[in-house]
């Protein structure tokens, strides 16, 4: 299944663009990523592909259960899965009715910068969950 992160902005030579790069050279799935101006441009079309809306008021989802979901997706033949980030303003209400989901990192406003950066890391951990990656440490205490 491909990942495609489509985010409003763009992110140029920056630390979070070098977070987000890392993040995602690790991923063994394919992965893209679209830049669109912060207002207009047009999102790559949906044909069969599920959306996740980034929104804050969106569902805050433990990692492992967001792992279960992608793999779920792709086990049911989903070619492609993008996730959408908003510029300052967010997204149209249109745009967030039709989402398969809208996800949280919490009731937090996030620079849309960093959520490419936190997408890349929870993508990357939900693919080491699904092929048993000792990456995630879920439930195991420091000492």
């Amino acid at each position: 299944m491909l990942l495609h992160i489509v985010a409003r902005g763009k992110i140029g030579r920056s630390p979070e663009a070098e977070l987000t790069d890392r993040y995602l050279k690790r991923i063994n799935w394919k992965t893209r990523v679209t830049e669109l101006p912060d207002t207009g441009g047009n999102l790559p079309a949906r044909d069969g592909a599920k959306t996740i809306v980034l929104d804050e008021r969106g569902k805050a989802m433990r990692s492992a259960d967001f792992a279960k979901l992608l793999g779920r997706w792709r086990d049911e033949g989903v070619r492609e899965t993008q996730f959408l980030i908003g510029a300052a303003d967010g997204h149209s209400e249109e745009l967030t009715r039709e989402a398969d989901l809208l996800f949280s990192f919490g009731p937090a406003t996030w620079p849309h910068m960093l959520c490419r950066a936190m997408l890349a890391e929870q993508l990357f951990r939900a693919v080491a969950i699904l092929s048993g990656h000792p990456y995630h440490r879920e439930g195991r205490t420091g000492g």
